[in-house]
């Protein structure tokens, strides 16, 4: 097939990245396709290097591969640093954003030739030939035009590398300089759908996440379901925080949520949110069955892991916690709730309501774990062996309660509150 001119070339792939912009084609697919239409044009591309700044509490930036001959695009996360990598300190995209040029290209191919730059060095071993970077901001520069590399805005870095004896022609360079507003666009487009995704899975619950960027965003938009919740909280949390300075609390807070999350979602459930030093979960599996069996795993779980933590914790001086766990099963209405500028995708009903009533038993009733007549019956066809602490009156509820704990036969999950 006779190459395009160009002209022709430059518009062909200029409107294939606009229509992966509307269609919302991911970004691994769309580099993919990328790669594959400048080496149709006639482009001696060897390897594609694309990297944006990432808005995630868990990692600052992200990277995407292509290797001609590889498999597809790979992907790196770059973690948060206070110190930069020396990599990244002495990588030609650093110097782009260092400089202000914006721009960068260097031929490998010369004899006696070293570069400056690790990364050219490792690439002219490997065969390449010719490198060209480019930066694109998404956003107006600084005052000066200078970007700091180390606090970049948002934007997209890239670098088309080749192995061809000749390298890039201008033509080629023309091409790649040509379509790179295209590209950008569509990497920002896809980006800042991943970012919103991501962001929202992290404040809100992979699920009401999922539920509020599919569309699911309008007050009183509610539904009933039936779903085990939880109710976890420390134990003295009050009066810790009084003995010890801030830095060291939030520190101790965040050890002990991180177990109790990854215990929660690892079995199927759901964080809904967190309130002060506890939090609140559900479990919404096929069958009711399901749903407590999970609940209660995970309550054996995490009451393990908190033990082992613990040990750990005293053995390196720190603050130690134990903690506490309400369950109960039945109907909840969730969705968004709250006002007009304000919403909060959460739960409420008697269900809830019942779960804190029979949170405030831990201290009158000795227990670390309370669970509800509705969970025991859930689980019934489960292996917990679940134990009756007899009937009680619960604030606000009119007719008795049956309350069970769990009994595991070791420390941990049935311990004294």
């Amino acid at each position: 097939m006779p190459m395009s001119s160009p002209p022709a070339a430059a518009a062909d792939l200029s409107q294939w990245l606009l229509e992966c912009g509307l269609d919302g084609t991911p970004r691994e697919e769309m580099l993919t396709g990328y790669c594959t239409r400048l080496l149709d044009a006639g482009v001696p591309l060897y390897r594609l290097h694309v990297a944006q700044r990432a808005l995630n509490p868990r990692f600052g930036g992200i990277g995407f591969d292509w290797l001609r001959g590889g498999a597809g695009v790979s992907h790196e996360h770059y973690a948060h640093r206070e110190t930069p990598r020396q990599r990244w300190v002495q990588s030609p995209l650093y110097a782009i954003l260092e400089t202000g040029g914006m721009e960068l290209r260097e031929r490998l191919d010369t004899p006696g030739q070293h570069s400056r730059f690790p990364l050219l060095n490792e690439l002219r071993d490997h065969g390449a030939t010719d490198y060209f970077a480019s930066g694109l901001l998404f956003e107006k520069p600084p005052e000066g035009g200078i970007v700091d590399p180390n606090n970049t805005p948002e934007g997209m870095l890239a670098s088309w590398t080749s192995d061809h004896p000749d390298g890039f022609s201008e033509a080629d360079l023309a091409l790649i300089r040509g379509t790179l507003p295209q590209l950008g666009l569509v990497m920002k487009s896809t980006s800042n759908r991943r970012i919103a995704h991501d962001l929202l899975g992290i404040y809100l619950g992979p699920d009401a996440g999922e539920r509020v960027l599919s569309g699911e965003i309008q007050r009183g938009s509610v539904e009933e379901i039936n779903a085990v919740v939880c109710l976890f909280d420390l134990s003295g949390f009050t009066s810790l925080a009084e003995q010890i300075p801030g830095p060291e609390l939030i520190a101790m807070l965040n050890a002990y949520f991180g177990l109790a999350v990854a215990a929660i979602e690892d079995r199927g459930g759901n964080v809904l949110k967190f309130m002060g030093d506890g939090l609140l979960a559900m479990f919404d599996c096929p069958t009711p069955e399901q749903s407590a069996c999970a609940a209660l795993d995970m309550v054996i779980a995490l009451s393990n892991q908190i033990t082992a933590a613990n040990r750990d914790r005293e053995r390196d001086g720190l603050p130690v916690t134990h903690c506490t766990f309400a369950l109960h099963a039945g109907e909840i209405y969730y969705g968004n709730i709250g006002a007009e500028t304000r919403l909060d995708f959460t739960v409420i009903g008697p269900a809830v309501n019942l779960t804190a009533r029979i949170a405030d038993m831990h201290r009158p009733l000795g227990r670390r774990v309370i669970l509800s007549e509705q969970i025991r019956r859930a689980a019934r066809g489960g292996s917990h062996d679940l134990v009756s602490l007899g009937r009680y009156m619960l604030r606000g509820v009119s007719q008795p309660q049956e309350l069970f704990t769990l009994y595991t036969g070791a420390d941990g999950a049935d311990g004294a509150a």
